[in-house]
């Protein structure tokens, strides 16, 4: 962890959210709390990790590059 106001520390997970929040919060209109908790699970647990393709792996879903 580097000093306080150092941009980069969180660039990471600032591009996972911004991610997810383009793929799938953007486009859905959710009635409750847990409605979007339900849609955030599968989207990380059926869509992110297992069928996304990422480019700094080679192109492969999560579960490909680690099958590999």
């Amino acid at each position: 962890m580097s000093r306080k106001g150092n941009c980069w520390d969180n660039a990471m997970a600032e591009s996972f959210f911004k991610t997810m929040k383009t793929e799938m919060v953007y486009h859905e209109n959710f009635q409750t709390r847990a409605q979007a908790k339900i849609a955030v699970f599968e989207y990380l647990e059926i869509w992110y990790n297992r069928k996304r393709r990422h480019s700094t792996l080679g192109y492969l879903t999560p579960q490909e590059f680690g099958d590999a």
